[in-house]
């Protein structure tokens, strides 16, 4: 071991090396990729000394905020694994409505320090989720239908770029650095030390419908829904979702819909109490008053720690009959008691120019695996991502926060975007000091399929 300013170096064969690597992800699926290095960053000179160590060295860098990547984008073979999830410091400027985040803290970290102040920000769904990896990859969080994905929320980001200086990115310095960490996800060329992020007018009351239903149902609510969001204000989080259900220890379509409401006595989900088939409800409750902690609570529920897990997803705005009609042995062949399908109706959030953001539409169709016995990897991987794969005509992209181009090619950028991430990333990082995408090769399919030599 070999210590930096307020950091460790761990080299691969020393003792803490493992501990260290597996602990760089937190799915307990583990990618069987092994860094030659590891980089425990303590503070922001921690980082600036580990890229020009790894300049000097010749090792490429992948990057590790809060860990919780599905596929560990940031552990890879060979170079230097710098992970940052000691970086987690957050303040809050009252008076500009400003934040600033380290990339490991997480939204209940950031909305902690800014609820005293009446003061919001559309963190992720899972309370565990590091703020650098959501940040970079677009960020659909908590109230994003009204406030935009969070990335559009990024006024400047402070940055070690490639040849070890540290910038301070905005709109007018170096406004294509800026503009490609507005969602450019795992392709960002650089590590952001920290955001500085504009917040939001805290919603007065946030409220809570569940409604659940027999699986026999679930063509006719998944339609309604996917026709309901339009009727339904801004402030309303919408979604259905194809699983197991406890309590009713069956598999049921259960319609979730969150208010964020900006007033005192409106019930912005009162139409969800129209629904045709609404005397058939499993379970129900209706506009239920709830608070962040509990949100956060079911989010964690639903994917919780401990599990092997593989996601994917698809964005489409194809007409709800052909989607459902594509997507039945998606929905026919869900396994077991965690795993299940997402419906989510973002509805589309208008793109800016200053921000390389620009993959979404109204519908995100996401399977999500989660299991516990290894032997299990290939049936559930296939499942997640191959069934998705019969789909692919539908697409109109991904979300990066699922990380799945290695499983499965999509777009996660426009065309045009794509292109210009790539001449900004020439400019700033010609010698491809720090990892991209994943590849096909790096695939967790594939180790899957290799078998228990590379499975852990």
């Amino acid at each position: 071991m070999h210590q930096l300013p307020q950091g460790t170096l761990i080299r691969r064969g020393d003792t803490a090396y493992e501990r260290a690597r597996l602990d760089a992800v937190w799915n307990e699926r583990k990618p069987d990729r092994h860094p030659d290095v590891i980089v425990l960053a303590g503070s922001e000179r921690d980082v600036v000394a580990a890229v020009r160590l790894a300049r000097a060295e010749g090792w490429r860098i992948g990057i590790r905020s809060g860990g919780h990547s599905w596929v560990g984008n940031g552990v890879r073979d060979g170079g230097m694994l710098l992970d940052l999830s000691r970086l987690t410091e957050v303040t809050v400027d009252p008076a500009t409505r400003t934040a600033t985040a380290q990339p490991a803290a997480t939204g209940p970290d950031l909305l902690e320090a800014a609820a005293p102040h009446g003061l919001f920000f559309p963190t992720g769904h899972a309370p565990t989720v590091g703020l650098g990896g959501f940040l970079l990859g677009g960020g659909y969080g908590w109230d994003s239908r009204h406030l935009g994905p969070a990335c559009l929320s990024i006024r400047a980001v402070d940055v070690v770029l490639a040849d070890g200086t540290l910038v301070h990115a905005t709109d007018t310095a170096h406004p294509d650095l800026l503009w490609a960490a507005r969602g450019s996800g795992p392709g960002f060329f650089g590590v952001v030390t920290r955001f500085h992020l504009d917040l939001h007018p805290a919603p007065k009351r946030l409220l809570r419908t569940l409604h659940s239903y027999p699986l026999g149902l679930r063509d006719e609510v998944l339609a309604w829904a996917y026709d309901m969001l339009e009727l339904l204000p801004k402030e309303v989080e919408f979604s259905a979702k194809v699983g197991f259900v406890e309590g009713l220890d069956r598999h049921t379509v259960s319609v979730t819909a969150t208010a964020f409401a900006q007033d005192d006595d409106s019930d912005p989900l009162a139409l969800l109490e129209t629904a045709p088939f609404r005397a058939e409800a499993l379970r129900a409750v209706g506009s239920a008053r709830t608070s962040m902690a509990e949100l956060y609570g079911h989010a964690d529920r639903m994917t919780p720690a401990g599990m092997r897990w593989a996601l994917d997803g698809i964005w489409t705005d194809e007409p709800v009959d052909k989607v459902l009609d594509a997507a039945r042995p998606l929905f026919d062949s869900v396994p077991g008691t965690t795993s299940h399908v997402l419906w989510m109706l973002w509805g589309g959030f208008p793109g800016r120019p200053d921000a390389c953001w620009s993959s979404q539409a109204k519908l995100y169709l996401s399977p999500n695996a989660g299991w516990t016995d290894p032997a299990e990897d290939l049936r559930h991987e296939q499942w997640a991502h191959g069934e998705l794969a019969a789909i692919q005509h539908l697409s109109k992209g991904l979300q990066f926060s699922d990380n799945n181009l290695a499983d499965r090619f999509d777009h996660g950028l426009s065309p045009a975007n794509a292109a210009r991430l790539e001449e900004i990333r020439g400019a700033y990082d010609p010698d491809g000091l720090f990892r991209t995408y994943l590849t096909p090769a790096e695939s967790t399919t594939a180790y899957a399929a290799a078998g228990p030599a590379r499975t852990h």
